[in-house]
């Protein structure tokens, strides 16, 4: 019976105090850190008041206008909302392009187009991840098919040159004849450097194949008109929506209408990638697709039309830049010599250190990173660079003479690590161990920590302020 004593309306704060406490300490750590890992952003207030809002409640499994539930009237003109501005967002045209924006996430966006289109024991070729692919376009090893992907598809990899730290398109051309891939993927996890959809538009014509891109990292900066547009060239194109486009969790997957190819003869060869896609991802791979997200999704989609989005991203670019010029002239070597993006691959070994220990260093400073393969590696689980980004530091309004101190940070936490490293025996747990016992590293460790958490909480935080 509703009434004052209505409990299903008590605040977290009174009715889970456990999670409310913890949810408070995690915004605490995000307002007096600074998050550099690339895949990560800080969504606007208006993205999260939708994502918990009452959208959460309603299951609305089908297509708009053919559910398999009642009550979908105003889900349905949700959903229709998000589609719509999807394709404003990206400047396609309705006629030539249709967008599925139910996918839970990317890799099962990416997943539902191998379904759709390749399907089982099908040939994939994506990037390899040692050399900055992602999990998704296909992993294994000698031991191990790691990724779903190379479990129920046939993967092979295209790979970096190693001099150049840049995608040997050439090989990738000549092992694409011999592997005759049904699919390439075109997308990175972590690769500073522009694609060039016009060079995988050609091999994949060379073997009859698609050429999905998987813009998940980058689709911000295409958003803004600021790195080259995957939808010119390929035939299908995924993304989160999470990263450089800021908004909640989720995924989408673009798909191209109309005519795909005319024949010798003149007859047209017609897409029929429309059905396949919706069917792969509802009832293939998913029940309900979650409202909130779709919803917290379109209002993102409608901030990555102002103004205010282009410079964003602008400025995303820049710091970007200034890290990269920030570390090289510090002596650190950058995959591929730089950035045309947000993110910078870092090869820490000229610093006789790796990813591991260099993360957990600026981890106890309050520098969120994340450990990454360079090329050359022969473990992902062991792997030599830092992977660095600027979305979530720019979305707190920090500037380029801001990212120059962020990288003093860096370059402190990497002296320290070193001088550790020196110290210790040759394990990650002994490296572990000598930070945390040792009472000098471990005061200088608390002396940097102040210093960044000094610096952090002089910018402003998205979100709720509550929290």
């Amino acid at each position: 019976m509703a009434g004052d004593g209505f409990w299903l309306q008590n605040d977290v704060k009174v009715d889970d105090p456990e999670m409310y406490n913890l949810v408070h300490a995690e915004k605490d750590r995000q307002r007096k850190g600074l998050e550099m890992i690339a895949s990560e952003n800080f969504a606007s207030k208006s993205v999260l008041q939708v994502l918990g809002s009452c959208l959460n409640n309603k299951y609305s499994e089908g297509q708009p206008g053919q559910r398999y539930y009642g009550g979908n009237e105003i889900i349905d003109k949700v959903e229709r909302l998000c589609q719509k501005r999807a394709l404003e967002a990206f400047g396609l045209d309705p006629e030539e392009w249709g967008v599925n924006v139910q996918p839970h996430s990317g890799s099962p966006a990416n997943f539902a187009v191998y379904t759709a289109v390749v399907e089982p024991h099908g040939r994939i070729m994506g990037l390899y991840l040692p050399d900055g692919g992602h999990l998704s376009h296909g992993f294994m090893t000698q031991q191990k098919k790691v990724s779903a992907t190379s479990v129920f598809f046939e993967s092979f990899p295209y790979k970096l040159d190693p001099a150049t730290g840049l995608i040997d398109y050439d090989k990738l051309a000549e092992n694409s004849k011999l592997f005759l891939p049904r699919l390439i993927v075109a997308g990175i996890s972590c690769y500073s450097r522009n694609l060039d959809y016009k060079r995988f538009r050609e091999i994949a014509d060379d073997v009859d194949a698609y050429l999905l891109a998987d813009m998940a990292h980058v689709s911000g900066l295409v958003a803004a008109g600021l790195v080259p547009c995957p939808f010119k060239y390929c035939d299908i194109v995924t993304t989160t929506t999470h990263k450089t486009l800021r908004g909640p969790r989720s995924g989408m997957i673009f798909y191209r209408k109309g005519v795909r190819k005319v024949l010798k003869n003149g007859e047209k060869v017609m897409y029929n990638l429309e059905k396949k896609i919706n069917e792969a991802v509802f009832p293939g791979l998913q029940g309900g697709p979650h409202n909130h997200q779709i919803g917290a999704v379109a209002v993102a989609l409608k901030q990555a039309k102002t103004p205010e989005f282009k410079v964003y991203q602008q400025q995303v670019i820049a710091n970007a830049k200034v890290m990269a010029k920030g570390l090289l002239d510090r002596g650190y070597c950058i995959v591929s010599g730089g950035t045309d993006n947000h993110l910078v691959l870092v090869d820490l070994r000229p610093q006789k250190l790796d990813g591991a220990r260099g993360e957990k260093v600026l981890e106890d400073i309050g520098i969120a990173v994340n450990k990454n393969t360079c090329p050359g590696d022969k473990s992902a689980l062991k792997p030599s660079g830092l992977r660095l980004g600027t979305p979530a530091l720019t979305s707190r309004n920090l500037k380029e003479a801001d990212i120059e101190k962020v990288v003093e940070f860096i370059h402190e936490a990497m002296e320290l690590a070193k001088e550790v490293n020196s110290s210790c025996g040759p394990l990650l747990k002994e490296f572990k161990a000598k930070l945390e016992e040792d009472a000098g590293f471990a005061g200088k460790l608390k002396a940097l920590k102040q210093k960044v958490e000094d610096f952090a909480v002089q910018f402003p935080m998205p979100g709720y302020d509550e929290w």
